[in-house]
């Protein structure tokens, strides 16, 4: 049966290939098209051309829309940007903003951007979930900011006792206007002159998945370079504007980067969504989206997987959220393959066509978008090809015809600030940042037809047999077989004779459902099969490294923190 789909403007699939020895090259045949030196110069473009038209928009506390246009973020980010340069600050002294996405943040960022300051957007978590402050504490030490922004005063204010040198300048949400007090003077317009490819906008931190954060430099060139590449790959923000209602922490390289450059650079929309995929906020994501209809939509696959009973039972919803969208998106993580499948199925429902269900693969060093996938296929695992611009590298990765990425173009970081060491380590001898993630090719004699991930390069181990054990496919199968009733898995096993798995239950964990639903397991040797299991009681905690602000498993700190448990695990 012919399946119709929404029709979209994207780049098709096409990629160039080349082997050299055992390696393999990857890049498109297209070259990467002319791009600004600065990003602000799309809030200048916009200002001039639709001064009127939405920029941000966030909840009032009376529930309505408080918005704001691209003339007033470009008027008022100038005011900041005077109060930023009479401060003297710099790269040496950063403004560091420690609250999450709302219209004062934004407002910083752009003020900092046009004056030339680097600013640090700090995961919340570290001042609000943390009990002892020490990623914070590590974050202001690699930093030293000159100014720290937190909207809410009493939340942040432990965090900032504990963290936050007495000496630096703290300003709160109700303190905003010191900020926007002054009219800018030709001293902005000289700030702002200087700004250029090699300035340094913005300073992102790594979630601490391999161990204490890491200072990501991201130039402007890297930010104008990559909305660049989307652009050329997502073509469709050149007829039509995006139209999001977003939640992706501004923290994070997905949410900072990709979706809120989205919006700037091709003047766009973004409603900013306070819920997020977590019981007891998804609601907030659920009522914007009865009110707002995105054209375009990013979530985490988490995010897609708690919408998805909404949408399932709620016609209304459903018509609104589907009735402009021209596709959806997830990062961050594999989607579930049931998952993948039930919003295709949905949309069919719904409005009688498919909506594409794309995706793609970078990180926080990469600005992020190195690899995408802009046509439909059945395989969720499927993360596409390089876009214009970015060169892959794929180095073989000792078993099952996998790959290691490695990646270069104008989007990659110059390096980890005040971490020489680091930086040194995270580039090859041909000068490619090594990516860490595994790839198989979905058809290796038509590379066109792209890449399949296979996981985290670190994670995986071989057993006593030497038999190697390809942990991030095995955790998304497990994951997947035991829905809903796991919230998450870690393999253990290396130099064993067998695997065993901790599983972190989810609240609809019944034990006699999780009996009956692992008798169904099905294996075919050795590298899949789970001959032990431990159910934990412990949630994974974020002090300890074992889970990410974002809710990524770190799987070596939880074998490492409750290694006692995994030696029960294997005894008699």
């Amino acid at each position: 049966m012919t399946r119709k789909t929404r029709s979209i403007r994207l780049a098709g699939p096409a990629v160039v290939a080349e082997r050299r020895a055992r390696d393999v090259y990857l890049r498109s045949p297209h070259p990467l098209g002319e791009y600004p030196r600065k990003i602000t110069e799309r809030l200048d473009y916009w200002a001039e051309r639709a001064p009127e038209r939405v920029f941000l928009a966030e909840r009032g506390p009376d529930g309505a829309w408080r918005q704001v246009t691209y003339a007033q973020a470009r008027s008022r980010a100038r005011c900041i940007a005077q109060a930023l340069v009479e401060r003297r600050l710099s790269a040496e002294r950063p403004v560091a903003v420690l609250s999450g996405n709302d219209l004062q943040h934004a407002l910083i960022q752009l003020g900092a951007l046009y004056a030339g300051v680097p600013y640090a957007p700090v995961s919340p978590s570290y001042s609000l979930l943390s009990k002892d402050f020490a990623k914070l504490k590590h974050v202001m030490r690699v930093l030293t900011p000159g100014l720290v922004f937190a909207s809410q005063r009493e939340s942040f204010d432990a965090g900032i006792a504990s963290a936050v040198p007495g000496d630096i300048e703290i300003i709160h949400g109700d303190e905003f206007h010191k900020l926007e007090a002054m009219a800018p003077t030709r001293a902005v317009d000289e700030a702002h002159e200087r700004v250029g490819p090699d300035t340094i906008a913005k300073f992102l931190f790594t979630s601490g998945s391999t161990g204490e954060p890491k200072a990501v430099i991201n130039t402007q060139r890297m930010w104008c370079a990559n909305q660049r590449m989307v652009c050329q790959v997502l073509e469709f923000v050149l007829d039509e504007p995006p139209v999001m209602v977003d939640w992706a922490p501004w923290h994070h390289t997905a949410g900072g980067n990709k979706d809120f450059g989205m919006v700037l650079y091709n003047g766009g929309t973004l409603y900013i969504d306070e819920g997020k995929p977590l019981p007891g906020a998804i609601e907030a994501t659920v009522r914007n989206l009865r009110e707002v209809a995105p054209n375009w939509y990013f979530t985490v696959p988490k995010g897609y997987e708690m919408l998805l009973p909404y949408l399932k039972k709620d016609l209304s919803l459903r018509k609104n959220f589907f009735s402009r969208l021209k596709a959806l998106w997830f990062a961050g993580a594999g989607v579930s393959q049931h998952v993948f499948d039930e919003y295709k199925k949905l949309a069919r429902e719904t409005c009688g066509e498919e909506i594409l269900f794309l995706t793609g693969l970078g990180s926080t060093e990469t600005a992020p978008f190195t690899i995408a996938r802009t046509w439909d296929t059945d395989d969720a695992s499927n993360m596409g090809l390089p876009p214009p611009g970015a060169e892959i590298k794929l180095v073989p990765a000792g078993h099952q015809h996998r790959y290691e990425a490695r990646v270069k173009g104008p989007h990659i970081t110059p390096g980890y600030w005040r971490q020489p060491e680091l930086t040194a380590a995270a580039f090859d001898e041909e000068g490619y940042y090594r990516l860490g993630d595994s790839f198989v090719f979905a058809n290796e004699a038509r590379p066109e037809e792209g890449l399949l991930f296979r996981g985290r390069i670190a994670e995986d181990f071989k057993l006593a047999t030497g038999t190697w054990v390809n942990v991030g496919p095995l955790r998304a199968r497990l994951i997947e077989h035991f829905a809903p009733l796991v919230r998450d898995v870690v393999i253990a096993g290396e130099g064993r004779s067998e695997l065993a798995a901790l599983v972190f239950p989810s609240a609809e964990f019944s034990r006699e459902k999780f009996d009956a639903v692992f008798n169904s397991l099905e294996s075919t040797g050795s590298s899949n099969r789970i001959a032990r299991v431990l159910i934990l009681e412990e949630p994974p905690s974020l002090d300890a490294g074992e889970v990410t602000d974002k809710g990524t498993i770190n799987q070596k700190a939880v074998l490492r923190r409750r290694h006692k448990l995994v030696e029960e695990l294997y005894g008699p």
